[in-house]
């Protein structure tokens, strides 16, 4: 066993030293131990598998070319790789099989193989050793050193779908933690790959999730801004603003029907639906403007599309420009009319009527009866017509065909005819014109009604199923007279002729109103057969007795006239 000097001499190296090795266990115990083994002869090689695994060749022994190097030679100390360099009396022995005494000797094989032993068991003590001191030294080091510093990441912009937030969740964003110490390379790599998928991912669906509610609020803001202002614009326009309006006198032609009792905005509205004027306000201010406003009258107009208010209202108001027609006036009378308004002959609108009846939108069940003398008679409605310069007197009957018509369709006249014992419309409208003749205001309308019907009762005693009103034999004679001569009257055959014959004349002899055929249609109950007008007034009685009082009463109001 080598020894270890320690000082000028010759010591062992106590059991206590922590460099010792195992305790307990010595070369002499070991050699005691071992069977006595054969040594190889001198100049062999001896293999000692510890020897050659940490580098040691005995045959390079430092103390002299061989394991028996005499004593007084120094050498050198291989188990640390030290140099020996005292006197001849200081020496280390290197595996001589001594142990300092010389005195003392041991076997060599026994010695030779616990040193070997003894030598690994250091060396592992040391390097176990030495991987200590450098733990310790690398964690000392590293609590020492400053913290690295992680190279600065690379800035990416963020991705385009944070970008749709109007507004940034700061809230959402922790501050960075600040460490003590650096973490490990690899920590720090995952936690900011977990940041990116876990948290980070979180914060870019909260910042999506944000930006489409800003988004969607921005939406409904930027809606009811834009319909408020819609609004506001709209009620500025409508009760500050200048109304849309066309400019011009308009062009082409189109006719309006403005019915009885309509407002300044109803006549706007149904103007505006024929394209006449641009907006309801246009025509409105246009008729406040102009006190000939306020007479625009029911009827039927032939306007201009695209006018300006100002130009329908013009239109529409002079008079120049407009045929009105009374209600219960004879077809006769009307031809008479257009004539004089359009500056014709006279009797050039009566030959076209006669020549174009068929052409001009009558009826089917307007000629039911080949006796009737005008087959236009009751289908001139009563109203006012455009009859303005250049314009042609068939387009002016066409007009007032097209008006009766429509006024006609709107009431169940074939199913009134019938529930009133007439055999079909025509006939309620003969009724009609027969109330419009006689009757001298519309309060007397419904009671006139209930006479004709009496009349035509078969059962009628009163006058034997005859009519006899004046006012049929004045259309077949054209004229309007009131001292007429009975006897004369009923003598006189014609199919007009209600004192001739029995029941209704063959058609209409006049063009009824609304209000009269209202009237014949829902005729008053009651038990009258007779009626006489005295001073605008007209009194129904039941029998012949006071019907007679009443036409003595009327021929002496006339003598004192």
């Amino acid at each position: 066993m080598t020894e270890y000097g320690r000082g000028s001499g010759s010591q062992p190296w106590h059991p206590e030293d922590p460099l010792y090795g195992d305790q307990g266990y010595t070369g002499q115990q070991y050699a005691q131990q071992q069977p006595q083994q054969s040594q190889p002869p001198y100049g062999q090689q001896q293999h000692y598998p510890e020897q050659q695994q940490y580098g040691w060749d005995p045959s390079q022994g430092a103390g002299g070319p061989g394991p028996y190097a005499p004593a007084g030679q120094g050498g050198t100390y291989g188990g640390q790789g030290g140099q020996y360099t005292g006197g001849p009396s200081e020496y280390y022995e290197y595996d001589t099989g001594t142990t300092g005494y010389p005195q003392q000797q041991a076997p060599y094989v026994g010695e030779q193989h616990t040193g070997q032993h003894e030598q690994i068991r250091q060396q592992q003590a040391q390097a176990q050793a030495q991987q200590q001191a450098q733990a310790q030294q690398q964690a000392q080091a590293q609590r020492q050193a400053p913290a690295r510093q992680e190279p600065p990441e690379e800035w990416h912009p963020d991705p385009v779908e944070d970008k749709i937030s109007l507004f940034d969740d700061q809230e959402d964003a922790p501050p960075a933690p600040v460490d003590d110490e650096p973490e490990p390379r690899e920590e720090r790599g995952r936690g900011r790959e977990r940041r990116g998928k876990g948290k980070g991912g979180r914060e870019k669906t909260k910042k999506r999730r944000s930006g489409t509610a800003c988004l969607l609020v921005a939406v409904v803001l930027v809606g009811v801004v834009g319909g408020g202002g819609y609004l506001a614009y709209d009620y500025w326009q409508t009760h500050f603003g200048a109304a849309p309006d066309f400019s011009g006198e308009g062009s082409g032609e189109v006719q309006v029907e403005i019915p009885k009792n309509s407002s300044l905005t109803t006549m706007g509205q149904a103007l505006q639906k024929a394209g006449v004027v641009k907006s309801v306000g246009a025509f409105t201010e246009a008729a406040g403007k102009n006190p000939k406003g306020k007479s625009i009258q029911a009827g039927t107009y032939t306007l201009r599309k695209e006018m300006s208010g100002a130009a329908a209202v013009e239109m529409m108001t002079n008079a120049a420009n407009f045929l009105t027609i009374a209600e219960g006036r004879r077809a006769v009378q009307i031809y008479g009319a257009i004539d004089e308004k359009l500056g014709l002959p006279a009797g050039t609108t009566k030959d076209i009527a006669k020549n174009q009846a068929k052409s001009l939108g009558l009826p089917e069940w307007a000629n039911s009866d080949p006796k009737i003398k005008d087959p236009l008679e009751g289908f001139l409605y009563p109203s006012q017509y455009s009859a303005g310069k250049g314009t042609k007197p068939e387009a002016i009957l066409r007009q007032m065909v097209a008006r009766a018509k429509e006024n006609y369709a709107k009431q169940d006249l074939e199913g009134k005819a019938k529930e009133l014992g007439l055999k079909s419309p025509l006939q309620l409208i003969t009724v009609a014109s027969l109330v419009n003749a006689e009757g001298m205001t519309h309060d007397d309308f419904r009671k006139m009604s209930r006479v004709v019907y009496n009349r035509l009762k078969p059962t009628n005693t009163e006058t034997n199923g005859k009519l006899e009103f004046d006012s049929t034999y004045n259309y077949l004679k054209n004229q309007s007279k009131l001292d007429l001569s009975p006897k004369q009257i009923r003598a006189f055959d014609d199919p007009y002729n209600t004192y001739f014959y029995k029941g209704l004349p063959p058609g209409p002899i006049g063009n009824p109103g609304e209000q009269a055929l209202k009237a014949a249609m829902d005729p008053e109950p009651g038990d009258w057969y007779y009626f006489v007008s005295i001073n605008e007034k007209t009194t129904f009685t039941k029998n012949l007795q006071e019907h007679q009082k009443l036409v003595d009463e009327f021929n002496k109001s006339r003598k004192t006239q």
